[in-house]
């Protein structure tokens, strides 16, 4: 359904979204460095449900309606590569302020795994970033004259779910480990952050480069 080199090239594309820390590795830092091992985990479990929900959402409605239009194509995916390239520049502009944003998760009690899960849920299908790589650059992927769109939409999207989960996991993992090293310095989280927006950047440039064929 889905060929080889479309998968493989989406999966590279995937992982170059992923790896850039975005609001979603940032709440689980929070909750990992917070509340430990056990909350980290259940909220990387609801990211990435809240995410798949965003690919159901695209293959079922958005996705369809990109497909039709040559024109809603190009304005999703410059609008995209626009929010991208925005965002970029925000995570640079504000790199030093990612301790800040790391540890405002409250550090009362844990709260209860379903609680954590749906918290986690909550940040994965409103972050924009996923929103933003799930419509504008998932249907890019799509192999147009194969059909059964949503389906094949469907069947990628778990391709950036697995990666989210692997590295979302080591995120929380490590920062649980290693709570006070990781938050005790500004510069380790300011050079993650400006390392991010220029990788963000780019990608935005990236995808208001590329075109659709047919």
């Amino acid at each position: 359904m889905v060929s080889t080199d479309r998968f493989l090239a989406f999966a590279v594309m995937s992982l170059l979204v992923i790896v850039i820390p975005g609001p979603s590795v940032l709440f689980v830092i929070g909750r990992a460095l917070a509340h430990g091992r056990r909350t980290a985990l259940a909220t990387v479990l609801g990211n990435v449900a809240g995410s798949y929900a965003l690919v159901v959402a695209v293959a079922l409605g958005i996705g369809a309606l990109v497909e039709r239009s040559v024109a809603v194509f190009l304005t999703v995916k410059l609008a995209g590569a626009a929010y991208l390239v925005f965002l970029g520049v925000q995570a640079f502009r504000h790199r030093k302020e990612m301790r800040v944003a790391a540890m405002s998760t409250p550090t009362g009690p844990a709260r209860g795994d379903l609680r954590t899960v749906g918290d986690g849920f909550v940040v994965g299908i409103t972050n924009p970033k996923g929103v933003v790589f799930f419509a504008a650059v998932l249907p890019q992927f799509v192999d147009h004259s194969a059909g059964h769109l949503p389906a094949q939409m469907l069947l990628l999207g778990l391709v950036p779910i697995a990666i989210g989960l692997v590295t979302d996991t080591l995120w929380g993992l490590g920062a649980s480990a290693a709570r006070n090293w990781f938050a005790r310095s500004d510069r380790r989280l300011s050079l993650v952050g400006g390392a991010g927006g220029f990788a963000m950047i780019g990608l935005g440039v990236t995808v208001a480069a590329t075109g659709r064929a047919d």
